[in-house]
């Protein structure tokens, strides 16, 4: 299968620049100093819908457009964050737009699909009622990771991260479905050959690892962690080849390590972040990925839509 090349990230580049926030590449270091690190985040919690998730929708979205010209309509599936940002992008081009929703996603997560005039649709079979939707309306099935245009978007994260100071020694991603690091992971390698780059994922909601050690099956239990935007339902075909070809490791953190990196990382960074970006650290906190002294490491800080109800639980 053909990974995405230089070239694809570069038209990403150019599609979504100036519609996406550059976001920035923090020093953090109350952490970095404890664990002897280097230690920068890279805060696409600030991005529009306050996830890195419109990166991957808008370049597909306009992508589709530039081959295929504009679609009648959106239609998703997705916990949260890839919702948020497919009615984001439908309000800003004046699409429609019918997201696929768990029954059990964050409360705030649909009313912010729905605010941005994205339909939601609760229910447990996202892929099949999601196709069945699509066909029915003729609209264009924008999946949520497992899409070269997608990963060329998310790729886009790589090359600011790069852009923004040395090469990193260590580079920490949150894990779902896989597009995220796909394309993340297709950046940096490129340009830094050497830089570990290490995948992080609930150990409940564990898609990728799952795939990895079965040939790409889907998990028998249904995912479920309280970093709900890492709660892919399966890992796919692209994302599992930019992983096994790119990627060092996929760890999978237990539920108490992340939460007891959430409120740390909270209180380090001073940025607001959902259990999902807390992830990496959880990471690091428990040993499970370590690095020698002074390496520059970055973490991906993925998204901070975390309902108050949430944060109430942090006293």
């Amino acid at each position: 299968m053909q990974l995405v090349s230089a070239d694809d990230i570069t038209a990403a580049q150019r599609r979504i620049g100036g519609r996406v926030v550059r976001t920035p590449l923090l020093a953090c270091t109350h952490i970095g100093d404890e664990y002897g690190l280097d230690l920068w985040v890279k805060a696409e919690n600030l991005q529009h819908t306050g996830s890195f998730k419109t990166r991957g929708v808008l370049n597909a979205l306009l992508a589709l457009t530039e081959r295929a010209g504009r679609p009648a309509g959106l239609a998703a599936f997705s916990a949260g964050n890839h919702a948020m940002a497919v009615a984001y992008a439908g309000q800003a081009y004046a699409l429609p737009t019918v997201v696929c929703m768990p029954p059990h996603a964050v409360p705030t997560k649909i009313e912010a699909v729905r605010r941005y005039g994205g339909e939601v649709v609760l229910t447990d079979d996202l892929l099949g009622t999601c196709e069945a939707i699509a066909a029915e309306r003729g609209y264009h099935l924008l999946p949520p990771f497992d899409d070269p245009d997608v990963i060329a978007g998310q790729a886009t994260i790589g090359r600011e991260i790069l852009a923004d100071g040395p090469p990193p020694g260590l580079v920490l991603v949150p894990v779902g479905g896989g597009g995220l690091i796909s394309g993340v992971a297709a950046a940096v390698r490129a340009a830094a050959p050497t830089a570990r780059i290490v995948g992080v994922e609930p150990a409940t909601a564990n898609a990728v690892g799952h795939a990895l050690r079965t040939g790409g099956a889907a998990p028998a239990t249904p995912p479920r962690s309280m970093a709900d935007g890492l709660a892919a339902p399966f890992a796919g075909r692209h994302t599992l080849a930019h992983i096994q070809a790119l990627v060092d490791d996929v760890v999978e953190v237990a539920e108490d390590a992340i939460w007891g990196a959430w409120w740390e990382l909270l209180d380090a960074t001073k940025l607001l972040v959902e259990p999902s970006a807390a992830v990496t650290y959880a990471a690091l906190r428990t040993g499970l990925v370590s690095a020698a002294s002074c390496t520059r490491v970055v973490l991906v800080l993925s998204g901070g839509n975390v309902s108050p109800a949430a944060l109430a639980t942090l006293r």
